[in-house]
């Protein structure tokens, strides 16, 4: 008898919900901050799409492009309150929509990598709101971010999070404009006598 197949335990699960990820949410850190927890998931891609940087931002954008493809991951058996919560997250600058995407299977044959994307399933995913943004360039890089960004990000999360119990909570827009903002300006070593 054959394994049941990701896609399909997923859908087993209740309800739950796949959602593909291709940016901070990559990062198991990142997820388990925002969620509590960290899901199964499945190295995946999503065909005609580009992950773009953002202009003053550190994490990134897709938007369809016809002929390019996003790697990233789903995580999978996230509920309807989880959902909520990385909408929240996600914040305006996203939309979440319905994208098919394939599981990617790494075989390993005498020392090449061989992608095997035979699997395909539905998965909601965070589209740029904005099509026509002109603050869109280039290509991110998940492993430069890694490097260079993630703990940061790290900390303006879990600050967002906190945020969230409060009874008038910051959106994650406005927690990581303050975030970049305090850590961007020096302290001051002047000192105001009276």
């Amino acid at each position: 008898m054959a394994a049941t197949p990701p896609a399909a335990a997923a859908a087993a699960a209740g309800g739950a919900h796949s959602v593909f990820v291709y940016g901070s949410l990559m990062a198991d850190e990142v997820v388990s901050a925002i969620l509590k927890r960290i899901p199964a998931s499945s190295p995946a891609l999503l065909a005609n799409h580009h992950r773009f940087n953002v202009k003053d931002r550190i994490y990134p954008a897709i938007l369809p492009v016809e002929s390019k493809k996003v790697a990233g991951k789903v995580i999978m058996g996230i509920s309807d309150a989880e959902l909520i919560v990385l909408d929240a997250f996600e914040d305006f600058e996203y939309v979440r929509r319905r994208v098919q995407i394939s599981l990617t299977m790494v075989l390993l044959k005498e020392s090449l990598a061989l992608q095997d994307t035979s699997e395909t399933m539905h998965a909601d995913t965070y589209v740029w709101s904005d099509a026509e943004d002109p603050d869109l360039y280039g290509e991110w890089d998940f492993e430069e971010w890694k490097r260079v960004h993630m703990k940061d990000f790290l900390t303006m999360t879990l600050g967002f999070m906190d945020g969230l119990e409060r009874p008038e909570p910051k959106t994650r827009v406005e927690t990581y404009q303050s975030f970049m903002h305090e850590h961007e300006q020096p302290e001051s070593g002047t000192q105001v006598e009276s």
